[in-house]
């Protein structure tokens, strides 16, 4: 059975061009365009194995995200990777401490993106 990743970006392009290297890597793909309407989905018991997210988006940020997805119980334990244009150590800490168990710098590779959803993913 494939795994499920949810895809979080407000950039029409990123949403297009990931889920299509993840689709191609056997993954099945939830997305959602913003911070609220992926939170709408965790409420309503989305089934997912890892959660891709944005820092930057209108509204709600990926660090803010993070931290209610977190409160959520059934998702405490969910693996979740920041895709972002930030690489300051400071935004990093920041993501960790909300609970993100990675980071991945744009513009990524696939082979970077897959190698490090397969590290998550174990």
């Amino acid at each position: 059975m494939a795994k499920t990743i949810f895809l979080v970006d407000d950039s029409t392009t990123i949403l297009l061009s990931v889920s299509s290297i993840l689709g191609k890597a056997g993954y099945a793909v939830e997305k959602a365009a913003n911070a609220e309407e992926a939170l709408r989905k965790f409420n309503s018991g989305v089934k997912v194995d890892l959660l891709i997210t944005d820092l930057n988006m209108p509204g709600m940020n990926g660090i803010e995200l993070i931290k209610k997805v977190r409160s959520l119980t059934a998702y405490r334990f969910l693996p979740i990777l920041f895709l972002t244009t930030e690489s300051q150590q400071s935004r990093k800490a920041e993501a960790k401490a909300a609970g993100a168990s990675g980071w991945i710098v744009k513009p990524a590779t696939a082979d970077d993106l897959l190698n490090t959803i397969k590290l998550v993913l174990k």
